[in-house]
């Protein structure tokens, strides 16, 4: 199988090729950053890539969806320190084939990477589990969501998931900001979501707003 490693980290970069070779991987190359990793996978058409999520330029999980979109047939794996729920479920979202933390020792690494010749996701128990939790919370918001929210709270989480402040969503709704910070109080209350990020990824999955606006 044909490696490209995209990582930020040098040493931890060069023990992981030193290691994919041993157990006799070709890895045909390694690069530092997002932006790297999609001009790389397009010249060398690798069967895989490991990719970190954090890099500078480009981070992973964009550096994934240009890749896939541009090379549906080269699997991406996600290796990575963050053990971020949000991170993991965009990952799988857009198309990675498995989703390791760089905690794993090497056996385990190299079987892992050894079941994508037989068609499995690449994931420990751990992290499959994870996302099935995630999978049950979804479907539970997509059921009672729509009932919770209002269409005027609907409005709002979708002008803050386009960016907008405080001031900025109370003037194009022609509110108070007082009555911004009250109607989003209630939106935390009613998602169950502990600030407004995490209140707008749940609101995106669960399909009631878009990621930007449709204009």
């Amino acid at each position: 199988m044909r490696v490209l490693v995209a990582d930020d980290h040098s040493l931890f970069r060069d023990g992981i090729v030193s290691l994919l070779e041993a157990a006799g991987f070709e890895v045909v190359g390694q690069v530092g950053d997002g932006q790297s990793a999609i001009e790389s996978a397009q010249l060398l058409r690798p069967d895989l890539v490991l990719m970190d999520i954090t890099m500078p330029e480009m981070n992973g999980l964009e550096a994934l969806r240009q890749i896939r979109f541009v090379l549906p047939d080269t699997k991406v794996v996600m290796l990575t320190v963050s053990e971020d729920d949000s991170d993991l479920f965009e990952a799988i979202r857009l198309g990675a084939s498995g989703y390791l933390l760089k905690s794993l020792n090497a056996d385990e690494f190299l079987e892992m990477l050894e079941g994508l010749s037989h068609g499995e996701a690449v994931m420990t128990r751990e992290t499959t589990a994870r996302l099935m939790r995630g999978f049950a919370d979804l479907a539970d918001l997509q059921e009672t969501a729509p009932d919770r929210l209002s269409p005027r709270e609907l409005e709002l989480l979708q002008l803050v998931a386009e960016g907008l402040s405080n001031k900025a969503i109370g003037q194009q709704l022609s509110v108070s900001v007082n009555t911004v910070k009250y109607h989003m109080k209630n939106i935390l209350q009613k998602l169950g979501a502990q600030n407004r990020t995490e209140a707008v990824m749940m609101a995106i999955r669960s399909g009631l707003i878009k990621p930007e606006s449709s204009e």
